[in-house]
Formats: structure tokens, sequence, C-alpha cells
């Protein structure tokens, strides 16, 4: 009896795949019997705000001088990779904002149903950007080579109406959206953030025109976040545009050091966003596309609000090939059977 049950089960699930595979197919398109490759240029970005929780008119924003990066991507065995350089920065671009020494590495991973991705983000060197001018000084920008700033972490995304919507064509064109259409989603992040600078974070300069909490030299935060949206996608023959909002609570573990304190320890329940937006063209064999991803925190303690992202800013153009061989394999065709099981 127990096998009969199971045999049911099998045959209702195979159904149930096949029938979502049909409805699928009239609103997505998939490649089985491609590869592709693309030229990417790329630019990943960490950075944070401080300012009053009073007054958020008197924000610092803290930057980092990193540049672009260019290099080739290919979608291959169902697996999509990415290799950039760095492109150098010039000598003005140096004078201006100073240096950064970034070493930025991340991993997506899509599916028809989710996505999600890990990273772990290491910057050290940031201007700092008064857009209010709260001092006036001879150079545009102060530059602070002593600050640290590490985010390490992995996000995830859940597409409820993945039957007639693919978000991952709109990012890393696996698939291609046939029709416009959306659906509503569910992002989680947890993340760990860690801030220390060899002086106070605002520095002598800008000292009085923030709380005494906010000389504080070090700063640690795990944050746990799970926020709910909506992402759509409007097609105009081969032409896309994509958007994607979900916003939601976020619980953080704070630890901070004030300056000539002892360290101080809260627990705080703010916000976290995670934006996304893309445009461009998918085709059956050329595509091309700009994207912008971007996840942000709010966090506040003491009488300090800070704000910390990181977003990544992607343009490629790519073509797809026909299969051939070994090409026509999946990746978990080629692991052997004993490590797959």
């Amino acid at each position: 009896m127990r096998l009969l049950w199971v045999v049911a089960w099998v045959c209702v699930s195979v159904a149930a795949n096949a029938s979502e595979d049909s409805v699928r197919s009239k609103y997505v398109q998939r490649f089985p019997d491609k590869f592709f490759l693309w030229p990417v240029l790329k630019q990943r970005n960490l950075f944070f705000d401080v300012s009053p929780r009073s007054d958020a008119s008197k924000v610092l924003k803290y930057r980092p001088n990193n540049s672009f990066g260019v290099g080739m991507g290919f979608y291959l065995f169902e697996v999509a990779v990415e290799l950039t350089t760095a492109i150098p920065l010039n000598e003005k671009s140096r004078a201006t904002y100073g240096e950064s020494d970034v070493r930025d590495l991340q991993a997506n991973f899509w599916a028809k149903k989710w996505g999600g991705d890990v990273y772990n983000q290491n910057y050290r060197g940031f201007y700092i950007a008064d857009p209010n001018k709260l001092v006036s000084t001879d150079a545009e920008f102060s530059k602070r080579p002593d600050i640290h700033l590490v985010n390490t972490g992995v996000n995830g995304i859940f597409i409820i109406n993945h039957k007639k919507f693919s978000l991952r064509s709109a990012y890393n064109f696996a698939e291609r959206q046939l029709k416009s259409g959306g659906s509503l989603v569910v992002t989680g992040t947890l993340t760990n953030l860690r801030l220390q600078s060899d002086s106070t974070m605002l520095g002598a300069r800008y000292r009085d025109f923030f709380p005494s909490g906010g000389s504080f030299t070090q700063m640690r935060n795990t944050t746990l976040g799970l926020a709910g949206g909506y992402t759509f996608t409007l097609v105009y023959r081969s032409f896309f545009l994509n958007t994607s909002l979900a916003l939601g609570p976020a619980h953080n573990w704070v630890y901070y050091q004030p300056q000539n304190s002892r360290a101080q320890y809260d627990i705080t329940i703010n916000t976290y966003a995670d934006l996304r937006a893309a445009l461009g063209y998918n085709s059956e064999r050329l595509f091309a596309g700009m994207s912008y991803v971007t996840q942000s925190r709010d966090i506040r303690f003491d009488e300090i609000r800070f704000t910390s992202n990181s977003s990544v800013f992607k343009i490629l153009v790519g073509y797809r090939f026909r299969e051939v061989g070994i090409l026509k394999k999946r990746a978990v065709d080629l692991v052997p059977l004993e490590i797959v099981h």
C-alpha cells in the first residue's frame, strides 16, 4: 500500500510540473540548447551615510573611490559566470577623492522560484561628501584613508508568480519574458557590518554638528530582515523594463565604541529595502541590458542615524550560440554520481 501511495505521489508531481511548464512556456522562453557570451562593464559599491536622528538634513556621505570593472561573462552548463578586472584610476581622481582598497566578492544564484546571493565586501579608504556645506574648507572632499568597512552576508528572494514571470530574464538573461507581467516577492537578508577607524568617524571638523554619541570609532551591526514587495516587467516586442521594490522591518544587534567611553550595546528594529531596476533588449539570439540592484539598511543608535548601502550597476551586450557536443550537458551532469547523491 505504501508503494502505491509513493507511485501516486510521483505521478501527481510529474503531472503538476508538466502542467506548470506548459503554462510557463506561454509567458517565459527558456534556452536549453544555447550557451551565451557577453562583455560586461560593472561597478560594485559599498557606502554609508551618517546624520543626527533629530535632523536628517545634516548628513555626511562616506563614499569609496572605486572604479568600474570590465570583463567577460558566459552562460554554460546552465551556470552563469562573470569575470572582471578593475579599470585603473587616473591621477586626477586620486588627488580629488583619495584612494580606496576594494575587495568585493559576490556569487548569485537564480532559479524559477527563487534567487539569492552571498557576498563579502572589504573596503578601506573613503572620502566625505558634505552636501549642505556644514563646514567651509579649501578641499572639496575630506579624505579618510583610515576608515575600514566590511560587509558580509546573504540575501534571498522568492518569486510567488513564477509560473508567468521570470526575474532572471531581466538580470542574467537566462530566460526571456514574452509578455508583460509581475509577481509579489518576499526577500530576506542576514548581514554583518563592521566599521572602524583610527580616529572618530566624524573627525574634529564635524564633531560640533552632531550629538556626543556621534564620536564613535567602531561599530558592528548584525541585521536580520524580511521584506515584501512587488516586481513587474513591461515588455514591448523584444524590449523590456523591470522594476522591483521590497520593504520591510529589520532586527539589528548593534555594538559601538564612543570615544573616551565604554562600549555600548543596543537592539533596534528599523527598515530594510531591496530595490532593483533593469532595462534592455532580449531576443532569440541577441541581448543587451543595463541594471542596478541595491540593498539599504537603516540603523539608529544613541542619537545617530546610520544608513549603509551596497549596490551593483552593470551594462552588458551578449549573444546566444547553439550548443554542440559536451556543451549540451548541465553542471549536475558533469558531477560524479556519488557526489550528487
